[in-house]
């Protein structure tokens, strides 16, 4: 152990145990970055950055950028979040800009960067879209886990932790802090391992991701973040042959596929307001009565961000791993 910890520590300075050397690139030089398929040249280190939502907030904290952020944007519905985050002492001490982002809210924080994603901030209904903000002088960066796939508007071109440990290198190399992103990814990937261990050599159940809807259930395919909350911790998510990330699905699908436990997100839906309620509805949803998760009252709830792309999902595999090895 002490050997590993050593080659971890020295892996961010020299050559050697096998690791991935993180050079620190110059805050004057450009850099350039793939982003959702697309390469983008950052001039300078952003110096007013705007973040929509819990998780993506999350990132630019975990990464100690809180002094690069001009605000952030979530809905006033996430207080679960807030309370619960980590960071709750970065978002205490940063300006919260509105519950809803716009031009309006990005242009009257002076930003230079907005950081938000498809469904996650960005949408050609409401008219905030990259292309917008970029006739307005603003530049963008996109989650990755929310990029499009080439498929109508379907969601995700890589797997969930891939995606995170994507916009951590990204983000490093963009504000010049590439070893704190190499600190944090080999910290993650050390944290999922030993979880993974958990439920070595038992029955892998079956996981239904129920966030909402009451007349058709929105849940995660392969591209979302559960995914691979759920796979890593030693289940297997019953919708992850979708190719796309949050997605709805049909009731009729859900009793077919027989769910053996229901991971549900904590939030507000505007049809339920607390992970009980969701249960509730589930236990008096006729269809779904003989389902070993109803039968058996398996059910276990996870906050928003930390199934949405973020710095908590690590923590999420270690905490659903730990119920399921338990339960």
């Amino acid at each position: 152990m002490r050997t590993a910890a050593l080659c971890a520590a020295a892996a961010l300075l020299v050559s050697g145990c096998g690791a991935t050397v993180a050079q620190e690139t110059s805050k004057s030089d450009p850099v350039t970055i793939t982003n959702c398929g697309q390469q983008v040249t950052f001039d300078k280190v952003p110096s007013k950055v705007v973040t929509n939502d819990t998780g993506i907030t999350e990132l630019m904290f975990a990464l100690g950028l809180e002094d690069r952020m001009a605000g952030y944007v979530v809905d006033g519905n996430n207080t679960v979040d807030l309370q619960t985050s980590p960071w709750k002492a970065d978002f205490d001490s940063t300006r919260k800009l509105a519950d809803k982002i716009s031009k309006e809210v990005v242009q009257g924080a002076n930003a230079d960067l907005v950081f938000a994603g498809w469904n996650y901030g960005f949408s050609e209904s409401t008219g905030f879209t990259p292309d917008a903000l970029k006739q307005l002088g603003i530049g963008t960066y996109q989650l990755t886990e929310a990029c499009r796939n080439g498929v109508g508007k379907q969601r995700g071109i890589m797997p969930a932790l891939d995606a995170l440990y994507t916009d951590l290198r990204n983000l490093g190399k963009i504000f010049r802090v590439d070893a704190k992103a190499e600190e944090l990814i080999s910290g993650y990937q050390k944290q999922i391992e030993d979880a993974g261990k958990l439920m070595a050599g038992k029955p892998r159940p079956k996981v239904f991701l129920y966030d909402s809807g009451q007349d058709q259930p929105f849940t995660s395919g392969k591209n979302a973040a559960p995914q691979d909350v759920i796979s890593k911790a030693g289940g297997d998510n019953i919708f992850g042959d979708l190719n796309d990330s949050w997605t709805t699905v049909n009731w009729e699908t859900v009793v077919e596929r027989g769910p053996d436990v229901v991971l549900i997100v904590d939030y507000a839906d505007g049809e339920a307001n607390t992970p009980a309620q969701k249960q509730a509805f589930l236990e008096g949803f006729a269809p779904l009565a003989n389902s070993p998760a109803i039968k058996n009252k398996r059910f276990y709830a996870l906050p928003y961000a930390a199934l949405v792309e973020g710095p908590r999902n690590p923590a999420s595999v270690e905490a659903f791993a730990k119920y399921l090895s338990q339960a």
